[in-house]
């Protein structure tokens, strides 16, 4: 395991910055699902103690991405298929708020920031090969929606958000590396952009609504897959 990551600043707590950066490799990939976590190698790694990398890591338990395997060792969560299924329930409750307020209170420069993210998910949506730019896919929707619940105004719907959004990343990278089409999401983004533009909060609801059911469908159907290549 080799982490392209600079060792941790000295300008700041061992373990703020070793958390960070765990917490980063993990939710961008960079650590995989179901990866072993070695106190000695991240250590190594990040060119500090294992002092606080046990700190950082009783945090990454409390925050649920890394759990004790059977062995007693640590390893980066993986999402099931029933907490997929439980975090898009959320999710679709805090979306359906995100697009009501937001068709009420976008204004005009949010609307335009909203529409090129949407422009940027079309055009990297047709380059042939996809798979090199999954991440890159993955931030653009982060935003889309993240940027929708900002355009809201309620800034307790972000903070609730961005909790939901952090294990989602890691259930969405779980995913994409073995089919980066579970972002099919050209013409879905683009919907939820035109009905918030047009102040039209029933179709706004509605889009999102689907565009969440949707993906749901498309990322519980590749869990289900990858456990059950894991079975066998």
């Amino acid at each position: 395991m080799t982490l392209s990551l600079p060792s941790v600043q000295r300008s700041k707590s061992l373990y703020e910055q070793t958390y960070q950066a765990l917490r980063t490799s993990i939710l961008s990939g960079e650590l995989l699902p179901g990866e072993r976590l070695v106190e000695t190698q991240l250590a190594e790694q990040l060119q500090v103690s294992r002092t606080p990398i046990r700190e950082a890591m009783r945090q990454l338990q409390r925050d649920n991405l890394v759990t004790t395997d059977r062995g007693g060792g640590l390893r980066v969560t993986i999402i099931s298929v029933a907490d997929a299924m439980q975090l898009y329930d959320c999710r679709i409750a805090l979306e359906k708020l995100s697009v009501q307020e937001a068709c009420q209170n976008a204004t005009a420069g949010q609307l335009e920031t909203l529409e090129s993210l949407v422009i940027q998910a079309e055009q990297l949506m047709e380059q042939p090969e996809l798979r090199a730019d999954s991440i890159r896919m993955l931030e653009i929707d982060y935003k889309f929606h993240q940027f929708i619940a900002e355009s809201s105004g309620n800034r307790w719907l972000s903070t609730f958000l961005d909790q939901v959004f952090d294990k989602m990343s890691m259930l969405r990278v779980q995913t994409t590396r073995h089919n980066p089409r579970v972002l099919e999401i050209r013409s879905e983004h683009r919907q939820i952009f035109e009905s918030i533009a047009q102040r039209d909060s029933d179709r706004a609801i509605q889009s999102i609504q689907d565009h969440l059911v949707a993906s749901k469908a498309r990322v519980v159907q590749e869990v289900e897959s990858l456990q059950s290549e894991a079975a066998e």
